[in-house]
């Protein structure tokens, strides 16, 4: 599995960032757009400067992907938090 990187970004695929959100891919750009789907990009340290953890937020489940800076994906994670939101999640006042 490989993502796509252009001009020093990282372009992942909706049907990827949908199948770990378990949405349709057809809703992820709307609700990207609107602000309900939230995504954070980090950069490792030291060891790990080669990497980058994409995580996406949607409601109380949280997507991270760990990629190389290549683009290529390393690890992938899915966190479903139930009623708690996860940590660092913005919260909408109107979800």
């Amino acid at each position: 599995m490989k993502i796509q990187v252009q001009n020093d970004a990282f372009v992942v695929d909706a049907a990827l960032v949908a199948s770990l959100l378990d949405l349709p891919a057809d809703d992820v750009q709307s609700l990207m757009r609107h602000g309900q789907i939230t995504s954070t990009c980090e950069k490792g340290l030291n060891e790990h400067e080669d990497r980058f953890r994409l995580s996406f937020f949607y409601r109380n489940r949280r997507a991270r992907l760990s990629v190389s800076k290549q683009g290529e994906v390393l690890q992938r994670s899915v966190v479903d938090y139930g009623t708690r939101p996860p940590q660092g999640a913005r919260r909408d006042s109107n979800a």
